[in-house]
């Protein structure tokens, strides 16, 4: 009885490693983009949280708070033209809404668009 020791190819191995490498280049791209939205996410709902212990929310006082809680996270892509507060009861709806694009290969880029609202009041807790 014959047995046949079967396997990859150096054909087949090289085309899996360009994939297996194509899949972590994207995903290297797409990983500080998530990583800078979900630190966003988690000062917003920090500030919250240390905002409804004082008194009345100033939206002045809340873009400062925000965007020095941003700068230890080295965000580059929230600009303060990406804020935009709504009044509600009690206080304010902080609204951030952001583009971020960065190029992949040649002439395509990956593009995220990333929006979360974070309730300023002195029961705060979105």
């Amino acid at each position: 009885m014959k047995h046949k020791q079967g396997g990859m190819t150096l054909l087949s191995f090289v085309m899996v490693l360009a994939v297996v490498g194509f899949a972590l280049y994207i995903a290297m791209k797409l990983f500080p983009m998530y990583q800078e939205y979900y630190g966003m996410k988690s000062s917003m709902k920090s500030m919250a949280a240390e905002l409804s212990t004082g008194s009345e929310v100033d939206p002045g006082k809340a873009t400062e708070m925000f965007f020095k809680r941003m700068d230890m996270n080295y965000s580059e892509s929230i600009k303060r033209d990406n804020i935009k507060f709504d009044r509600i009861d009690g206080g304010w709806r902080m609204n951030v809404k952001y583009e971020v694009r960065r190029p992949l290969v040649g002439n395509l880029d990956i593009v995220g668009n990333f929006e979360h609202s974070q309730d300023l009041t002195s029961g705060s807790g979105n």
